[in-house]
């Protein structure tokens, strides 16, 4: 079974910043994609952003310029850095390793203050 550990969510104030790492047992070169979506109350999950195997990243509209995804191939992690935050991006974030089928980790609170 795949592993999917989260971890970095809190609470910070508008212009923030945070970072959330996801670690898995899999290596990344034999995944299909990994990354963030979001989910806030009431809303649907959405798209944060993600990385193939290859390195390359895709990213929400509403993330664009301000959140960064990277990896860490050694560690089997990924990290989004999370700059200018605003407290519309407040939501439980998951981290998703996609392999044949989707991995989803438990989830992480990040909250916005104004």
């Amino acid at each position: 079974q795949v592993q999917v550990v989260e971890s970095g969510g809190g609470l910070v104030q508008a212009g923030g910043s945070l970072r959330l790492s996801c670690a898995t047992s899999e290596s990344i070169f034999s995944i299909n994609f990994m990354g963030w979506y979001r989910q806030a109350p009431g809303k649907q999950r959405e798209l944060v952003a993600v990385i193939t195997s290859s390195g390359t990243t895709n990213y929400g509209d509403s993330v664009k310029g301000r959140f960064t995804i990277s990896r860490d191939t050694a560690k089997n992690t990924v990290y989004l850095q999370m700059n200018s935050l605003k407290p519309e991006d407040t939501a439980v974030y998951y981290c998703l390793v996609r392999t044949g089928i989707n991995n989803w980790g438990q989830g992480t609170q990040v909250t916005v203050s104004s």
